[in-house]
Protein backbone atom coordinates (compact mmCIF):
# COMPACT_ATOMS: atom_id res chain seq x y z
CA UNK A 1 0.00 0.00 0.00
CA UNK A 2 1.47 3.35 -0.94
CA UNK A 3 1.33 5.82 1.90
CA UNK A 4 0.65 9.51 1.75
CA UNK A 5 3.74 11.37 0.55
CA UNK A 6 2.90 14.49 2.51
CA UNK A 7 4.54 15.20 5.81
CA UNK A 8 1.73 13.84 8.02
CA UNK A 9 2.66 10.18 7.96
CA UNK A 10 6.38 10.76 7.90
CA UNK A 11 6.24 13.28 10.74
CA UNK A 12 4.29 10.78 12.85
CA UNK A 13 6.60 7.93 11.89
CA UNK A 14 9.73 9.99 12.58
CA UNK A 15 8.48 10.94 16.04
CA UNK A 16 7.52 7.36 16.85
CA UNK A 17 10.74 6.00 15.39
CA UNK A 18 12.77 8.21 17.69
CA UNK A 19 11.04 6.49 20.61
CA UNK A 20 11.02 2.91 19.29
CA UNK A 21 14.35 2.45 17.53
CA UNK A 22 16.85 0.68 19.70
CA UNK A 23 20.21 -0.47 18.45
CA UNK A 24 20.51 -4.10 17.39
CA UNK A 25 20.65 -6.75 20.06
CA UNK A 26 24.13 -8.18 19.99
CA UNK A 27 25.46 -11.60 20.80
CA UNK A 28 28.80 -12.05 22.51
CA UNK A 29 31.11 -14.73 21.13
CA UNK A 30 32.48 -15.30 24.60
CA UNK A 31 32.63 -13.51 27.91
CA UNK A 32 35.91 -11.84 26.90
CA UNK A 33 35.32 -11.02 23.25
CA UNK A 34 33.70 -7.78 22.10
CA UNK A 35 30.04 -7.88 21.15
CA UNK A 36 29.34 -8.25 17.44
CA UNK A 37 26.03 -6.98 16.06
CA UNK A 38 23.95 -9.35 13.97
CA UNK A 39 23.89 -8.60 10.27
CA UNK A 40 20.27 -8.71 9.14
CA UNK A 41 18.87 -8.78 5.65
CA UNK A 42 15.27 -8.98 4.49
CA UNK A 43 14.84 -10.67 1.10
CA UNK A 44 11.50 -10.48 -0.73
CA UNK A 45 10.70 -12.55 -3.79
CA UNK A 46 7.88 -10.77 -5.56
CA UNK A 47 7.16 -13.72 -7.91
CA UNK A 48 7.11 -16.18 -4.98
CA UNK A 49 5.24 -13.74 -2.72
CA UNK A 50 7.52 -14.62 0.17
CA UNK A 51 9.82 -12.77 2.54
CA UNK A 52 12.89 -14.24 4.26
CA UNK A 53 14.69 -12.75 7.23
CA UNK A 54 18.37 -13.63 7.38
CA UNK A 55 20.63 -12.98 10.35
CA UNK A 56 24.35 -13.53 9.78
CA UNK A 57 23.39 -15.23 6.48
CA UNK A 58 21.18 -17.79 8.26
CA UNK A 59 17.44 -17.94 7.56
CA UNK A 60 15.53 -17.20 10.76
CA UNK A 61 12.08 -16.80 9.25
CA UNK A 62 10.11 -17.10 6.02
CA UNK A 63 6.72 -15.45 5.67
CA UNK A 64 4.04 -15.33 2.95
CA UNK A 65 3.35 -11.79 1.74
CA UNK A 66 1.11 -9.73 -0.50
CA UNK A 67 2.93 -7.62 -3.07
CA UNK A 68 2.02 -4.73 -5.34
CA UNK A 69 -0.74 -5.22 -7.88
CA UNK A 70 -0.02 -4.89 -11.61
CA UNK A 71 -1.35 -1.31 -11.57
CA UNK A 72 0.75 -0.32 -8.53
CA UNK A 73 3.72 -2.71 -8.42
CA UNK A 74 6.23 -3.05 -5.63
CA UNK A 75 9.54 -1.30 -6.27
CA UNK A 76 12.49 -3.49 -7.25
CA UNK A 77 15.93 -2.98 -5.76
CA UNK A 78 17.94 -2.76 -2.57
CA UNK A 79 16.66 -0.44 0.12
CA UNK A 80 17.15 0.11 3.83
CA UNK A 81 14.82 0.34 6.78
CA UNK A 82 14.43 4.00 7.71
CA UNK A 83 11.85 3.77 10.52
CA UNK A 84 9.70 1.42 12.57
CA UNK A 85 6.32 2.25 14.09
CA UNK A 86 4.14 0.19 16.43
CA UNK A 87 0.39 0.71 16.03
CA UNK A 88 0.73 3.28 13.24
CA UNK A 89 -1.85 5.77 12.10
CA UNK A 90 -2.78 5.49 8.41
CA UNK A 91 -2.98 8.71 6.40
CA UNK A 92 -4.41 9.15 2.93
CA UNK A 93 -5.90 12.30 1.40
CA UNK A 94 -9.28 12.70 3.05
CA UNK A 95 -8.86 9.72 5.37
CA UNK A 96 -7.11 9.09 8.66
CA UNK A 97 -7.38 5.72 10.40
CA UNK A 98 -5.98 5.37 13.90
CA UNK A 99 -4.53 2.18 15.33
CA UNK A 100 -6.95 -0.73 15.49
CA UNK A 101 -8.61 -3.50 13.49
CA UNK A 102 -9.67 -1.22 10.62
CA UNK A 103 -6.16 0.16 10.01
CA UNK A 104 -5.03 -0.79 6.48
CA UNK A 105 -1.36 -0.99 7.56
CA UNK A 106 -2.13 -3.27 10.48
CA UNK A 107 -0.22 -3.27 13.75
CA UNK A 108 3.31 -2.45 12.51
CA UNK A 109 4.97 -0.24 9.89
CA UNK A 110 8.55 -0.80 8.72
CA UNK A 111 9.38 2.14 6.44
CA UNK A 112 11.78 1.71 3.52
CA UNK A 113 14.18 4.15 1.92
CA UNK A 114 11.91 4.03 -1.15
CA UNK A 115 9.74 6.93 -0.02
CA UNK A 116 6.12 5.97 0.57
CA UNK A 117 6.81 2.22 0.67
CA UNK A 118 7.08 -0.14 3.57
CA UNK A 119 6.57 -3.57 5.02
CA UNK A 120 3.46 -3.67 7.16
CA UNK A 121 0.55 -5.63 8.52
CA UNK A 122 -2.95 -5.58 7.09
CA UNK A 123 -6.63 -5.42 7.89
CA UNK A 124 -7.20 -7.82 4.94
CA UNK A 125 -5.30 -11.04 5.74
CA UNK A 126 -6.99 -12.82 2.81
CA UNK A 127 -4.81 -10.68 0.49
CA UNK A 128 -1.64 -12.45 1.65
CA UNK A 129 -0.17 -14.56 -1.15
CA UNK A 130 -1.54 -12.30 -3.88
CA UNK A 131 -0.54 -9.19 -5.84
CA UNK A 132 -3.06 -6.91 -4.16
CA UNK A 133 -1.23 -4.08 -2.40
CA UNK A 134 -0.47 -0.58 -3.65
CA UNK A 135 3.23 -1.45 -3.80
CA UNK A 136 4.08 -2.18 -0.18
CA UNK A 137 4.86 -5.61 1.20
CA UNK A 138 2.00 -6.83 3.44
CA UNK A 139 2.22 -9.55 6.06
CA UNK A 140 -0.31 -10.98 8.48
CA UNK A 141 -0.21 -8.90 11.65
CA UNK A 142 1.25 -11.73 13.75
CA UNK A 143 4.03 -12.20 11.17
CA UNK A 144 4.89 -8.50 10.87
CA UNK A 145 5.05 -8.28 14.66
CA UNK A 146 7.67 -11.07 14.71
CA UNK A 147 9.64 -9.42 11.90
CA UNK A 148 9.38 -6.00 13.56
CA UNK A 149 10.89 -7.37 16.78
CA UNK A 150 14.01 -8.54 14.91
CA UNK A 151 14.78 -5.76 12.39
CA UNK A 152 16.28 -2.34 13.02
CA UNK A 153 16.76 0.88 11.10
CA UNK A 154 19.62 0.54 8.65
CA UNK A 155 18.94 -3.13 7.91
CA UNK A 156 19.01 -4.04 4.22
CA UNK A 157 15.79 -4.93 2.35
CA UNK A 158 16.04 -6.49 -1.11
CA UNK A 159 12.95 -6.62 -3.33
CA UNK A 160 13.47 -9.02 -6.23
CA UNK A 161 11.20 -8.97 -9.28
CA UNK A 162 12.66 -12.09 -10.87
CA UNK A 163 13.69 -15.48 -9.65
CA UNK A 164 17.43 -15.87 -8.91
CA UNK A 165 19.50 -18.85 -7.77
CA UNK A 166 19.59 -17.36 -4.25
CA UNK A 167 15.79 -17.07 -4.21
CA UNK A 168 15.45 -20.67 -5.38
CA UNK A 169 17.73 -21.72 -2.54
CA UNK A 170 15.85 -19.61 0.03
CA UNK A 171 12.30 -20.42 -1.02
CA UNK A 172 12.68 -23.74 -2.86
CA UNK A 173 12.72 -24.62 -6.54
CA UNK A 174 8.96 -25.01 -6.85
CA UNK A 175 6.86 -21.85 -6.82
Amino acid sequence: MRTNRTTGLFTTIAAAAALTNARPVVAAESARSPEIPATRRVVVSIPDRKLALLENDQVVGIYPVAVGSPVSPSPIGTFSIVNRVSNPTYYKPGKIVGPGRANPVGTRWIGLSAKGYGIHGTDAPASIGFARSHGCIRLRNQDVEQLFARVRTGDVVELHGERTPELAQLFGDVR
